[in-house]
């Protein structure tokens, strides 16, 4: 089964988004739909992303290697009627985890997330910039000394371990915390939570995106 996830789905056909959809939130996921590239092209926070490739305004590769080169690790379905071998390696050179052919099963795709999704699962032990994590252990080092971390602080970090690159919003992390019954009552937990982990991981490793939330940059 996989876990719930929040599916960037990119398609411009109505029936097959519609029904990509359905049965994607009948899973139990969360889904945003755009059916233009330039729709996607500043993407939510996600945890997934669907793509067919030919758009109305373009070719949803170029968007592909935009997210690759700017660092987004978000995995990558891509969803086309182009069968040739050749298209086929163009997506996978372009960064793309797998890839689905028109017409094809909705359980397959299911199942094609659930394998893409076990590949990208992250280490139980990390390297970020100076920085290495074991999640596993909760143990933390910075420039190989170790480096103490409070339940709430492991907390958010594991959060934002979870796809570095990705955009966590605050009520991503929030909802981890009080789901742990770690939130307190101050509308600035998380902003203090934030600058102490700065304060003992480095400045530049979590970044604030106004209005939209915190990111882990390798």
């Amino acid at each position: 089964m996989i876990p719930t996830m929040h599916v960037l789905l990119l398609e411009d056909d109505i029936d097959l988004g519609q029904a990509v959809t359905d049965h994607l939130e009948a899973a139990g996921h969360q889904v945003h739909w755009c059916k233009l590239i330039a729709q996607a092209r500043e993407p939510r926070p996600a945890d997934f992303a669907m793509l067919d490739l030919q758009l109305p305004d373009g070719d949803a590769l170029g968007l592909l290697r935009q997210w690759r080169a700017a660092g987004l690790r978000l995995p990558v379905l891509v969803m086309t009627a182009r069968d040739q071998v050749s298209d086929r390696i163009r997506g996978l050179e372009a960064g793309a985890d797998d890839y689905l052919v028109k017409p094809f099963d909705l359980d397959e795709m299911l199942a094609r997330m659930s394998a893409i999704q076990r590949r990208s699962t992250p280490s139980p032990h990390l390297k970020v910039q100076d920085c290495e994590f074991d999640l596993a252990n909760l143990r933390a080092w910075r420039r190989g000394s170790g480096v103490d971390l409070t339940a709430m602080e492991w907390t958010v970090l594991r959060v934002l371990c979870g796809h570095i690159g990705r955009i966590y919003s605050r009520n991503d992390i929030e909802s981890t915390l009080v789901s742990e019954g770690l939130l307190a009552g101050e509308s600035n937990t998380l902003e203090v939570i934030i600058s102490r982990l700065r304060k003992k991981l480095g400045a530049t490793l979590i970044t604030t995106h106004r209005g939209l939330g915190y990111r882990l940059d390798a």
